[in-house]
């Protein structure tokens, strides 16, 4: 009979679609079927009520579907009735979904002590559960996921067969008969007797702590409450001041120790289940978040992690338990030696993690690929984009050329553009030991293998030294396919114009710690006009030089007498250091300044803060990257004056000075004040410098990014006074605005660039 073929674009897979049509389908007396295939899910219905089918179908999807597109034409259908048929293979134009919290469903089943999955701590169903970490590749099918391996049961077979079931076509789905399994062991990896829960809860309570394998690795929790078995993680774990996180039960909980408004909630309750950043509350956790004005909070979103409260509140029926208040609040931190990537492998935990851990809550479901925990601040700003979110597409204006883009050297993710979808991979981290190497080329064989992409082009950062440089090139000489520079702070606003749809030229303000300039430069503190493959600088920072090159940056003290001796405050130089550091001394350093040895400049506003926060005596030493501008926001977001400095600045040619604002940073009433003032004066002076710069240039649009952009401060001063003066101000909203966000960028601006080689090549053998 006469009958539309629907074509479903998106997040359609895994996630119970197939189901949801075939119910729809019936419910509307329609014939046809619906299947799954490389591209997504194809549909072919007829009947009297098509014209109703048409119109539900994409606003009554699944929980987690996500429909980017519905194409259709017409077709045929051959007999009566509304089938489900086998997926079938094809050019892949869809990925998989993303680790999904815990459904209300699925949580009635846990705790009911007549359904066969009570207590089972891998229950899950098509509307929540692992995707991601445990595929292989795609279509998404059983075969293709870790879950191959545990074949199912008849009563779990009748589910995954019923297309009435929620469970249907549930790749992941088992029971305590068929499924994965517990077990808990001591420190030499031995078993321990009795039921897992019981017995991990009675070691967290004991001060022990203890190795969990959650969905993309491992965490190590201990009690948030224990100050001691919270130093004695830090010392284990050589973690000296970098904040943990904390899960709590419920919302409810958490609020003694967190501020968690209403956005916080949303994004605490959503399917992805981040790590939320919230003001901290009027309880301390000593030693989670020493410094910092905000706590990381997260709540169980799986089985495993639930359970662990469950047992705490006695094994209840039912599920009004979870409104109550539970005293068990537990840091949760990745399960990783110092530096070096998430634990992932049982034999690896064991390895890796000894001497760390002092027992391990293991299972037999392998972790196909690492997946740390996403953190985001109300807004939503991404601070680390993965779990939950990866490997959701970034949507592109046009496509293009497939392009595998590398990233940097810090805070690195890669990504792969495809069509008009960029798809950035989770967070893999700092470049610096062989392990984070290894993962990085991991993560590249695996986005590349799910997606079924063999790039047309590699992008990479313009530093030659960084080691995803190194892979690109390799990688770019084994595939036969050019390699494309691509400048880190072009990179930074690239990112952001890519999705925003901007292929028009924009004033882009990136204001980070650090990047290769194409002059060879460290810069950090830029104004640059950006269209497309072209990057021009406009303006940058009065440069600070760092005595020592990169230790300087590790260390605020030396960044605040550069600044002093620079500013023309030499002669107050002595003071202060006496005041604030007396164990310190200057004399080499102020010979280096003056010889100008090992003193490379920068325009970095990182280092303008790091100076700050040397100046006002907060810290000398940073023992993780961005700690003292952290800090500093944090100070100045509990002082109430916040007026900038007046001539606190100086901007002559493009160039903006703060030098102006150190004297009264010396003469600061205290370190809070100071830091209220230096943010005040810093977003004064930044916005002033854009609007003459926009004026000049003519451009209406703004786009600001790099890791300052991440100072909720100091954009809340910057944002309104540039929106007022009618610029349309964009940010980073679905990658971080750090050097998480990079490769997105570098895969947009290779493109641009690829096709001006493309336009000159052509150009030239037309002359010919």
């Amino acid at each position: 009979m006469s009958a539309r073929l629907f074509r479903v674009r998106g997040l359609v897979q895994g996630v119970g679609f197939r189901p949801y049509v075939w119910r729809l389908a019936n419910e509307l007396g329609l014939s046809g079927w619906v299947r799954n295939d490389g591209a997504g899910v194809s549909i072919a219905a007829a009947g009297a009520r098509l014209a109703e089918f048409i119109a539900r179908l994409p606003t009554e999807a699944p929980r987690l579907a996500r429909i980017d597109g519905i194409d259709s034409e017409s077709g045929e259908v051959v007999g009566e009735g509304f089938v489900i048929l086998d997926s079938v293979a094809g050019a892949i134009a869809t990925a998989i979904g993303p680790d999904a919290a815990l459904c209300p469903d699925c949580l009635a089943d846990l705790c009911d002590p007549a359904n066969r999955r009570w207590r089972y701590a891998f229950t899950t169903c098509t509307h929540c559960g692992p995707r991601y970490t445990v595929s292989r590749k795609i279509p998404y099918d059983r075969a293709q996921t870790s879950l191959a391996g545990f074949p199912l049961c008849p009563p779990c077979e009748a589910e995954y067969t019923n297309p009435a079931d929620r469970r249907f076509h549930a790749e992941t789905t088992c029971c305590p008969a068929c499924g994965p399994q517990l077990c808990l062991l001591d420190a030499a990896g031995q078993a321990l007797a009795g039921d897992p829960f019981a017995a991990t809860l009675r070691l967290l309570q004991a001060g022990k702590i203890v190795a969990l394998k959650g969905l993309g690795g491992f965490h190590l929790a201990c009690d948030a409450r224990n100050a001691e078995a919270v130093a004695e993680l830090r010392q284990r774990k050589q973690r000296e001041a970098k904040p943990f996180a904390v899960m709590g039960l419920n919302a409810a909980v958490l609020a003694a120790f967190a501020k968690i408004g209403e956005a916080e909630l949303d994004l605490l309750r959503s399917t992805a289940a981040p790590i939320v950043l919230c003001p901290k509350g009027a309880s301390e956790l000593p030693g989670i978040a020493p410094g910092l004005p905000w706590l990381g909070v997260m709540l169980p979103s799986t089985p495993l992690h639930l359970l662990l409260w469950h047992e705490v509140a006695g094994r209840p029926r039912g599920t009004d338990w979870l409104k109550d208040a539970n005293e068990l609040l537990l840091v949760m931190t990745s399960a990783n030696p110092h530096g070096e990537p998430l634990v992932t492998g049982n034999d690896e935990a064991l390895n890796r993690l000894a001497g760390i851990a002092d027992a391990y809550l293991l299972h037999d479901r392998d972790i196909v690929v690492r997946c740390d925990d996403s953190v985001l601040r109300a807004g939503p700003l991404f601070i680390r984009r993965a779990r939950g979110y990866v490997p959701v597409p970034i949507a592109l204006a046009k496509g293009g050329p497939s392009v595998l883009a590398l990233g940097g050297f810090l805070k690195n993710t890669v990504c792969v553009l495809k069509g008009r979808e960029a798809f950035l991979s989770q967070h893999v981290g700092g470049l610096d030991n062989a392990a984070a190497i290894g993962f990085l080329e991991e993560t590249v064989g695996h986005l590349l293998g799910i997606l079924e992409v063999r790039p047309d082009l590699i992008a990479h950062d313009l530093h030659p030294d960084f080691p995803s440089t190194h892979l690109a090139l390799r990688l770019a000489e084994e595939l036969g396919v050019p390699a494309l520079a691509v400048g880190h702070h072009h990179a930074h606003i690239a990112a952001i114009c890519a999705e925003h749809g901007i292929n028009e030229p924009v004033l882009g303000l990136a204001i980070d710690g650090v990047g290769l300039g194409p002059d060879g430069g460290a810069w950090g503190g830029e104004l640059l006009r950006v269209a497309g493959a072209a990057c021009t600088r406009l303006g940058h920072l009065w440069p600070l030089r760092l005595p020592g090159g990169d230790r300087a940056a590790r260390e605020p003290w030396r960044m605040a007498l550069s600044a002093l001796y620079d500013g023309g405050q030499q002669e107050r130089i002595a003071g202060w250091l006496h005041q604030h550091y007396p164990q310190r001394d200057a004399a080499p350093l102020l010979t280096m300044l003056a010889r100008d040895l090992r003193c490379p400049p920068t325009s970095s506003l990182g280092r303008w803060f790091d100076a700050a926060a040397g100046l006002l005596g907060w810290r000398d030493i940073s023992s993780y990257e961005g700690q003292a501008a952290m800090e500093l926001e944090g100070l100045a977001a509990v002082h109430q004056a916040w007026l900038p400095l007046p001539g606190g600045f100086a901007l002559n040619s493009g160039v903006l000075d703060f030098s102006p604002l150190l004297a009264a940073l010396l003469d600061a009433e205290d370190a809070a004040q100071g830091a209220a003032l230096f943010h005040a004066t810093v977003a004064a002076g930044l916005a002033e410098w854009v609007l003459e710069m926009a004026t000049r240039e003519k451009l209406a649009k703004i786009v600001v990014g790099g890791g300052c952009a991440m100072n909720a401060l100091l954009m809340a001063a910057l944002r309104p006074v540039l929106t007022a003066a009618g610029l349309t101000v964009l940010e980073a909203r679905q990658a971080p605005p750090n050097d998480g966000g990079l490769a997105l960028g570098q895969g947009w601006v290779a493109r641009a660039m690829f096709k001006e080689m493309k336009n000159v090549s052509g150009n030239s053998r037309a002359s010919r």
